[in-house]
């Protein structure tokens, strides 16, 4: 397994993400569309979940291939991004055809964000306006960290964040994932290094490894309040997979939480993991899908809280500014050697 180009999940080919955030409101949108419409599944392991439409990803539902998938922030009025994206795919002629009516087909799913310190004090709901330029802003680069969807994400120790990665199989099927991580759980031990250490590649989230004080029995506590949470993911592959195909490997991606986030899947946060297909090549090996998509995964949020940048009013510090980190871990070293996969995504 080796990572692709971009080391983000738009290196399978026809995938496109966007993001649209605020500042001052401290949240965000982000979203994954490509040229044409893709099949997908989904899973929900959290206790707490918040989503629109994905009861028409059930493999005995009518729809085949939806337009976009949403991750937002805002809680229940995140939701409202997919009316934006929705009107976005209307205006370029896009949607589920029935007689002369399109109607676009959008699932989404959100976080909770709305105790981050951000200024939440609107009169009508941003949600939509930023699902529509999250749209409108997609492309085959894109920011990880403090953008989009992961704007004002927290976990119990660092702030969260937007993160991706992707994987190449030995057979050539690519592997990729989007993350918004807003975590009740911590992703890193007490020393700071992360739990999801043991599947990185490279040094794309500071290649400290295993070393240093780092134990399995750590046990970090929970400094967010029950209920403001939730890490929603979509894990993507250019292999045909069906809808039934494409729910066991969200199933599956659900491992690469559990790996990287302590403790994952309470009853307080909403996980979820979308999964899609852009079809372009033939299934080699299954069960190497399900694992390399669990191992994105757990990249992905690692590299979601490693990218995070602070902004005036955070609750809570980043994992890169060492006064927010154990003074007796090792100093993180850059997030890429030069060279390295992912040196031209910014």
């Amino acid at each position: 397994m080796r990572p692709g180009r971009l080391n983000l999940i738009t290196d399978v080919a026809g995938l496109r993400v966007g993001h649209a955030g605020d500042g001052a409101l401290k949240s965000g949108v982000t979203v994954l569309t490509a040229e044409a419409p893709f099949a997908a599944g989904v899973h929900v392991m959290g206790g707490a979940p918040g989503t629109r439409d994905t009861d028409l990803l059930a493999p005995d539902k009518l729809v085949q291939a939806v337009d976009a998938l949403v991750l937002a922030g805002g809680s229940a009025f995140g939701l409202g991004a997919c009316d934006g994206v929705m009107a976005g795919l209307r205006a370029a002629g896009r949607g589920f055809a029935v007689g002369p009516a399109r109607v676009p087909i959008v699932p989404g799913a959100i976080l909770f964000d709305l105790l981050n310190g951000g200024d939440k004090d609107w009169a009508d709901s941003p949600y939509p306006a930023l699902g529509r330029r999250a749209f409108e802003a997609a492309g085959v680069r894109f920011a990880l960290g403090s953008a989009g969807a992961g704007t004002g994400a927290l976990t119990a120790q660092w702030k969260g964040g937007l993160g991706s990665a992707s994987a190449i199989l030995s057979d050539g099927t690519t592997v990729g994932a989007l993350v918004a991580v807003n975590a009740l759980g911590s992703v890193s031990a007490p020393s700071g290094q992360f739990w999801a250490a043991p599947w990185e590649l490279g040094s794309e989230f500071g290649g400290l490894g295993l070393n240093g004080p780092f134990r399995a029995d750590d046990e970090p506590a929970a400094q967010k309040r029950l209920g403001e949470a939730t890490t929603i993911a979509i894990v993507a592959t250019d292999a045909t997979l069906d809808k039934a195909g494409l729910t066991r490997m969200a199933t599956a991606a659900h491992d690469g939480l559990a790996r990287a986030i302590v403790p994952s899947h309470s009853p307080h946060d909403g996980d979820l993991v979308f999964a899609v297909s852009t079809a372009a090549r033939p299934v080699a090996d299954a069960f190497a899908l399900s694992h390399a998509a669990a191992c994105v995964l757990a990249r992905a949020v690692a590299r979601a809280v490693f990218s995070a940048t602070p902004a005036p009013g955070d609750l809570q510090p980043c994992w890169s500014n060492d006064q927010g980190r154990d003074p007796a871990a090792p100093p993180p070293r850059p997030a890429r050697a030069e060279g390295s996969p992912g040196d031209d995504q910014r």
